[in-house]
């Protein structure tokens, strides 16, 4: 600031030097032979002073040029230092079109709804059904040990309620955040959609440490409350803890498998599923009849399965293969990434956890009216029913990406594509099973047990419980809609609804209104079913071009 100062200086002495020379030539006038008169001559002091202010004048002006810097030069610079940052900025913008270019080539099959949708959804279903191999593997060698298989079928039935609030832990993180990251890679923002892997990652990982904590600490208490007797605690205890000891894999695989799936990797996720189940059937009755070592035995090939699974998973995540990567940046969790997760998730946490909670209000019923017994055809018949409702979750899992990437996109008209495709396929499938339920519901049961006494008591309860499992397909494929296009509240209404308002007081409720307690506890399932599901479709219905119109930016 001070050698501006002085420059100023300079220059305003230069101008007044130059202003006292003008007025001393003014009336200078050359004189000699032909010279014409002029003004009077200035005499010797008078030219004396005018040379001094001349001579100032110069070195005032050679000072200024010293101070002053080059000015064309500067321009000359600035010229190209413009020049090279427009070229910068042109490289950056045609990188970021190639990027893009890459990612929407990778994505483009998304856009086409009813061709991608089966192509998402075979692998889904096929995943659904492996995955639920799992604890029907189990249940089907346990319900064949010779001798115990009734008691020890019963007993591991009667873990379920644990086992579906680890299912709902991991599925809050996998079924909120699979929407959001679609939602993000429809909307460009490959960015956010990595934070949301990522943050997804850590969350599971917290979950594992206090479920599993905790879990192992009150299994023993819980059981009890679950309708667990003297008879049937041991084998619910023995497979208990340790399924629990190995949570951490479980809820790696159903909480991150789903991020495969929605960047339209349907095949890999449904081989996350498949190799686990392969593995669990070839380990399961080597350990449990050729080593001898019963209901823990068929723990340990879940929890071996799940491993292998899990470690699938996290190499695809982190491999050249994937669109969205599981990054070390993005794994401390920031609150604007993963409440909007959980927030989405709460729909499908309260479904699997209420179903937690069904379970034990089934199991306590039917232990306080029907004994073991009324409790092992429950077991059976919550296998065949997960038969039903997992492979329409496969259909919707499948459908969910295309669904919510157009919807990100703006696409209205293929997202209405999506979900008549999905409706259709929904309503159709559980129809079917409804037929198949109504006239073999023995031949179902005697794949899960040889007890003849068990087998005829829940060929008698299953068609009771089954009545209206029809109605799921309506119910399954428009809430899960309702969750593909963010409306995260609307979709935890209507999950509560069907088993907190309706199903769950109707338990307690008909049992005292029928001559039969046990008919009463199994007659709540259909009345509920229907019930909620016609309400479900109406409100889908109602909503579903308002929620278009308004967009995945107003979500």
């Amino acid at each position: 600031m001070k050698r501006k100062h002085q420059i100023l200086a300079l220059g305003l002495a230069a101008v007044l030097a130059s202003a006292s020379v003008v007025p001393a030539f003014a009336g200078y006038a050359p004189t000699g032979p032909g010279a014409e008169p002029g003004p009077e001559k200035y005499d010797a002091e008078t030219l004396a002073k005018l040379q001094d202010n001349v001579l100032e004048y110069d070195e005032l002006t050679l000072r200024v040029r010293e101070y002053n810097p080059n000015i064309s030069e500067a321009w000359r610079k600035y010229g190209e230092s413009k020049e090279d940052y427009q070229n910068m900025l042109t490289e950056l913008e045609s990188t970021y079109d190639k990027s893009m270019d890459n990612i929407d080539d990778v994505l483009k099959p998304l856009k086409q709804a009813k061709k991608l949708m089966p192509q998402l959804m075979i692998p889904a279903v096929v995943a659904q059904v492996v995955n639920l191999l799992y604890n029907i593997v189990d249940r089907i060698y346990i319900g064949h040990i010779e001798g115990i298989g009734a008691a020890a079928l019963t007993g591991v039935g009667l873990f379920t309620p644990i086992l579906m609030l680890l299912n709902a832990f991991a599925m809050l993180v996998g079924a909120g955040g699979a929407p959001r990251t679609a939602i993000a890679l429809g909307q460009g923002d490959r960015q956010q959609a990595e934070k949301i892997i990522s943050n997804s990652f850590t969350v599971l990982m917290l979950f594992a440490v206090v479920l599993t904590i905790g879990f192992y600490a009150g299994a023993p208490a819980l059981l009890r409350l679950f309708g667990a007797s003297d008879a049937t605690l041991p084998y619910a205890l023995s497979y208990s803890r340790i399924y629990i000891l190995g949570s951490v894999f479980v809820l790696l695989v159903l909480g991150m498998n789903p991020f495969i799936t929605t960047q339209g990797f349907a095949k890999t996720s449904m081989l996350t599923t498949v190799i686990g189940a392969v593995i669990n059937i070839i380990l399961d009755p080597i350990l449990i009849f050729g080593f001898g070592l019963g209901v823990q035995g068929a723990a340990i090939a879940t929890v071996l399965s799940q491993a292998v699974g899990a470690a699938w998973i996290l190499r695809f995540l982190t491999g050249k293969k994937t669109i969205l990567r599981l990054r070390k940046d993005y794994l401390r969790p920031e609150k604007q990434v993963i409440l909007p997760v959980l927030a989405l998730g709460i729909s499908t946490f309260v479904m699997l956890s209420t179903e937690s909670l069904l379970s034990i209000s089934f199991s306590s019923s039917l232990a306080r009216y029907g004994g073991d017994v009324a409790v092992g055809a429950m077991t059976v018949i919550t296998s065949a029913s997960q038969l039903c409702t997992l492979p329409i979750q496969g259909v919707c899992q499948g459908g969910q990406p295309v669904m919510s990437f157009n919807f990100g996109a703006g696409k209205k008209d293929r997202v209405r594509e999506a979900f008549r495709f999905q409706l259709a396929l929904c309503a159709g499938y559980t129809c079917l099973f409804w037929l198949a339920m109504m006239l073999v519901p023995g031949a179902v049961a005697g794949i899960f047990t040889s007890d003849s006494a068990l087998i005829s008591y829940t060929t008698w309860a299953m068609r009771i419980y089954m009545a209206g499992i029809f109605a799921m397909g309506f119910q399954i494929a428009c809430q899960q809609s309702f969750m593909a296009l963010g409306q995260a509240k609307v979709s935890l209404l209507l999950a509560c609804l069907r088993k907190i308002i309706l199903l769950i007081p109707l338990i307690f409720i008909l049992p005292h209104l029928v001559a039969d307690p046990v008919f009463g506890v199994f007659l709540a399932e259909p009345v509920s079913d229907i019930l909620a599901a016609t309400i479900t479709t109406i409100t889908f219905f109602a909503r579903f071009d308002k929620i278009l119109d308004q967009g995945a930016a107003r979500v």
